[in-house]
């Protein structure tokens, strides 16, 4: 049985215990609806819509009945109209097609004479207006703005908002009433004028300089409502109009954005805004938040902006977590306008770290990073640390990355800068980026002072704890290259540094570590390359053993790649002719590029120097400790090759026992060898060596596998040639120069080393790609060092280190292959020759 009126329908809809009840209401009163609706009842059609829009509103269908409300509309009772209008803004979105029914009667509702009824067609337009009705009906709404009567304008700028969102082309018929609207006295219609506003310089920045002229109406309002006296009609909690002036204030940084006129004339309205408005309240608070966010905005003058910034600094000691927030909100996009006047707040905001709300919490950890510079960076950093002790998990991976990059750009030493990052390691090791860690091995690898340092504090810090990963990943890494440095010690006096290690208690720490349960497949990677460079470093036979049978009991493990390290550096041992020098420390690792860190590209140049001392020192310990008896070794001239002739693609390689005119020998750089082509077949070694095959099996013995060792022959030194200042010039073309400084060995007479520098003088750009390769006759022999960069920057330079073994003292002649690209895609690719050595440097 149908229910006659809307009460007693919703009174049976709470009489329903379940879910299904209330179905069975709701199906059995919307059949007696569409009946109803079918038998054009117009007596009960008013209480049929009001059930149809609870229906809808307790979610179940009731679009069925849309037509029902259109019906209302055309009723001339107003009550009737009330209702339709309601259910088509409950029913319908402006992509019906129904709507096109509608547009006529709200035509008519617009130009009716009872202004509450055209109050109705402004609403209902105003929310489901679609593009093809803001065309229609946009001229009835502009006339409505253009209407002394107040209800109707506020009501008509309202529905203008949707109307220009809709169908934004239609604001020239919008600026001429929106700015007569900004004039009227009454409160309301002000306010809805300056949101209009809002709205169409949004919609159309090109609208902002139409209304740059009412700057002066604004302005004189604005002082009005802020020094006004009491008004009872729009007073609340003693501020007048609270929210008349925050929509002045905010359509005041729309016009004064990048327009310093428009800036300069509310300059002082705005001062006066934040001076006399009282802030303990939530109102005046609003206020002063719009005011400073105009200030920031807008061309405005040093003064104001201190004045905003400070007002913004008393908001983050407020109680109110709110107003915390937003302080600290502004202030985060304020510090790249006006850092200096930010810094003045930095221990308040400092102290928001320990806030225990979250949110405000994440922002003043913001805001702090920010604020960091070279002047304040000890403190903050200090500061940052003691947080990232408590701090939340969601923050320690993104505080520790900020904070080495914050160390790495403003650090004021070397040695802080290490600290720095010891103590982000300890306090969140296990947070680390992987691009933190070489960045901290880049940085220990270049400062070769600090390197015995480093080793201890790690050494130390290992000791106390191996739970972090990151830890003990550089700890290892950095123990097993200068294992040798730690053991001897050095002059410090920090207390938490081990004064004495042994070379058994090194290998103590790295069983230890190996033991533990924190141990994973990376960690026991990085011990296995820290053991076997450590037996290099290390020189006791017992520690020896140990670390080869901590080698040996990973030989059979299950991690393949564990297995694999393990295997071969257990097979390294039966080649101690070499184990040296792949042992050797490791050059200082190049910086990856990096646009948001100028500090990495700042470094370059250091790193190349740094480099080229530890690839220099790194030859000279390889060579000076070879074994002598390396002469016993069978002889493997039979298998030598002339290394550059594969380095062009000879096709001599077949033919390993022929001679050639010169006899011309060499060893190149592997890592040239790989990067040149091969496919300049056998005519690229004949065009630059003259027809030059591999030598004869009557070459001296080699003591490496690869053939092209250099003998050694300890005698004392005798009298050495001094080169000239600067060194020797074997080529120079293009802007490029490549400068020999020649040396005879200390401990063998019979060896040459020779520092080669490469200098970008005049190329005009950077050097890219940079490959060196050189030849010498076959009485001779040549080893080279890696350059120490094959990227040169203008009037920047590299190094390489190469000796030549000249038992014979026959005059030394090079044949030089020099190849380079440049940044522009220039490509030179030139050979010459070198015999400028002076004979004396060979004598006895």
């Amino acid at each position: 049985m149908p229910y006659y009126r809307l009460k007693d329908f919703i009174r049976a809809i709470r009489k329903c215990k379940t879910a299904a009840d209330e179905r069975t209401v709701i199906q059995k009163e919307s059949a007696s609806l569409r009946t109803s609706f079918k038998e054009e009842n117009t007596d009960s059609r008013y209480n049929n819509v009001a059930k149809l829009l609870y229906i809808h509103m307790l979610g179940y269908p009731a679009h069925w009945g849309q037509i029902e409300c259109l019906k209302l509309v055309a009723s001339s009772r107003f009550a009737d109209k009330r209702l339709g209008y309601l259910g088509m803004m409950l029913l319908l979105d402006e992509n019906q097609e129904l709507l096109t029914l509608v547009t006529n009667s709200l035509k008519n509702d617009l130009n009716h004479s009872n202004m509450y009824i055209v109050g109705l067609a402004l609403c209902t337009l105003g929310n489901i207006a679609s593009g093809e009705m803001a065309q229609d009906l946009i001229d009835e709404v502009e006339k409505l703005m253009k209407s002394s009567n107040t209800y109707m304008k506020k009501k008509a700028a309202l529905c203008a908002i949707r109307l220009v969102r809709k169908a934004p082309d239609l604001y020239e018929n919008l600026v001429e009433p929106a700015n007569s609207l900004l004039v009227d006295k009454s409160h309301s219609v002000m306010l809805t004028g300056v949101t209009l506003i809002i709205e169409l310089c949004q919609q159309n920045p090109e609208n902002v300089s139409v209304f740059v002229n009412s700057i002066p109406t604004l302005v004189k309002r604005l002082k009005a409502l802020s020094s006004g006296g009491f008004s009872p009609d729009h007073d609340i909690t003693g501020i007048t109009d609270p929210f008349l002036q925050v929509k002045i204030i905010r359509l005041l940084r729309y016009l004064g954005e990048n327009n310093d006129d428009a800036s300069e004339a509310m300059n002082d309205v705005l001062a006066q805004v934040a001076t006399n408005t009282d802030s303990a309240k939530n109102a005046g608070n609003s206020v002063l938040y719009e005011t400073v966010t105009t200030i920031m905005g807008t061309e405005s003058d040093h003064g104001l902006r201190v004045l905003a910034i400070n007002i913004l600094g008393r908001f983050i000691k407020n109680k109110d977590n709110n107003l915390r927030y937003v302080a600290l909100d502004t202030l985060n996009k304020t510090v790249a306008i006006d850092i200096q006047n930010v810094q003045r707040h930095r221990m308040t905001v400092v102290e928001c770290l320990k806030d225990p709300d979250i949110s405000i919490r994440r922002r003043a950890l913001e805001l702090s990073f920010a604020l960091i510079n070279e002047a304040n960076v000890r403190a903050m950093t200090r500061e940052l640390l003691t947080f990232l002790e408590i701090a939340d998990t969601e923050f320690k991976a993104g505080m520790t990355t900020k904070i080495c990059a914050a160390a790495d750009r403003f650090a004021p030493n070397k040695r802080w800068h290490i600290d720095t990052v010891l103590r982000v390691l300890k306090l969140a090791g296990n947070y680390c980026r992987e691009e933190t860690l070489s960045n901290f091995i880049r940085i220990v690898a270049n400062a070769t002072e600090l390197q015995t340092y480093t080793a201890q504090k790690l050494f130390a810090s290992l000791k106390q704890d191996i739970s972090k990963e990151a830890l003990v990943l550089v700890g290892v890494w950095i123990i097993g290259e200068f294992g040798d440095l730690l053991v001897k010690g050095g002059s410090f006096e920090e207390e938490e540094l081990v004064r004495e290690v042994t070379e058994s208690d090194v290998v103590a720490l790295m069983e230890n570590i190996l033991n533990s349960p924190y141990a994973n497949q990376t960690i026991r990677e990085y011990i296995m390359t820290a053991l076997i460079k450590l037996t290099d470093r290390f020189k006791e036979r017992s520690v020896q053993e140990r670390i080869k049978n901590i080698i040996n009991t990973f030989a059979n493990s299950a991690e393949t790649e564990v297995q694999q390290r393990a295997n071969e550096y257990k097979n390294l041992y039966g080649y101690n002719e070499i184990r040296s020098a792949v042992l050797e420390r490791m050059p200082a690792p190049e910086p990856k590029p990096d646009l948001h860190s100028p500090v990495l590209e700042k470094s370059k140049p250091r790193n190349t120097s740094k480099s080229s001392r530890n690839q220099e020192n790194a030859l000279l310990n390889l060579l000076g400790d070879e074994p002598s008896a390396a002469s016993s070794q069978p002889s493997q001239s039979d298998q030598t090759v002339d290394l550059l002739a594969d380095i062009f693609g000879s096709s001599n390689l077949s033919n390993p026992q022929s001679t050639s005119p010169t006899g011309i020998n060499t060893m190149s750089n592997l890592q040239q060898t790989t990067s040149t082509k091969s496919t300049q077949g056998s005519d690229s070694l004949l065009d630059l060596l003259g027809d030059i095959s591999s030598p004869a099996a009557s070459s001296p013995p080699s003591s490496m596998p690869m053939g092209n060792s250099i003998p050694i022959q300890h005698k004392s030194p005798t009298n050495t040639a001094q080169p000239p200042a600067g060194g020797y010039i074997a080529y120079n073309k293009n802007g490029f120069k490549v400068v020999m400084i020649p040396n005879q060995d200390s401990q063998n007479p019979n060896v040459v080393n020779i520092k080669i520098r490469f200098l970008n003088e005049a190329v005009g750009a950077r050097i890219e790609n940079l490959s060196f390769q050189i030849a010498v006759p076959k009485s001779q022999k040549l080893q080279m060092q890696s350059i120490s960069s094959t990227q040169i920057p203008v009037n920047e330079s590299a190094t390489q280190l190469i000796r030549i073994a000249n038992p014979q003292k026959t005059p030394i002649r090079l044949r030089l292959k020099v190849s380079y690209t440049t940044p522009s895609g220039i490509s030179v690719d030139e050979i010459s020759e070198f015999s400028g050595f002076p004979a004396s440097l060979f004598s006895n």
